[in-house]
């Protein structure tokens, strides 16, 4: 596995656009991951092929990132191996034929992330992890939320996702 510091450098140069004006801030990229409905998070196999796979995410602060799952299955497979993931997310997609040019394009609003995935242990961060995502996804049933985390948040597994670096966010208006 690479060292911290080669870690960091090819995370700063995935960082690094083409079209540097279409280059958004990280708050910016943060609302596209907000309004996502799923976020795509890539991971590395034990044998270095790359799987990924959309998820639903909920956002904590400005760095953390949240999904559940089982506690068995690839997507732990992988993380057991190698916790660093990428996140990207598209939230508005409008592909197009400008007749007046004579040009196919497509419009959209994206976002780009890397962070480290690792277990959370605490029965109250679990739990409030839980409750934002319920709440993102299903708030008009956040009555029923408390039977339900009481019944399954031990053979629940939730993720929790940091960012390592600002998000990028990236638009073609």
């Amino acid at each position: 596995m690479a060292g911290e510091e080669e870690v960091k450098n090819k995370e700063t140069d995935m960082r690094q656009m083409r079209k540097a004006g279409r280059q958004r801030s990280a708050e910016w990229a943060l609302e596209v991951f907000d309004r996502a409905p799923y976020v795509t998070v890539s991971m590395v196999r034990e044998d270095g092929s790359p799987y990924g796979l959309p998820l639903s995410l909920v956002r904590s602060g400005e760095r953390t990132f949240y999904f559940h799952c089982a506690a068995e299955g690839e997507k732990m497979d992988c993380l057991r191996v190698n916790p660093i993931v990428s996140l990207s997310a598209v939230n508005r997609c409008s592909p197009r034929y400008e007749e007046e040019k004579n040009n196919f394009t497509e419009y959209y609003r994206s976002a780009v992330a890397v962070g480290r995935a690792e277990t959370v242990d605490s029965r109250e961060e679990k739990t409030e992890a839980l409750r934002l995502l319920c709440e993102r996804f299903l708030p008009k049933y956040m009555e029923h939320f408390a039977e339900a985390v009481e019944r399954s948040l031990d053979r629940t597994t939730v993720v929790r996702i940091t960012l390592t670096e600002p998000p990028v966010g990236k638009c073609k208006p």
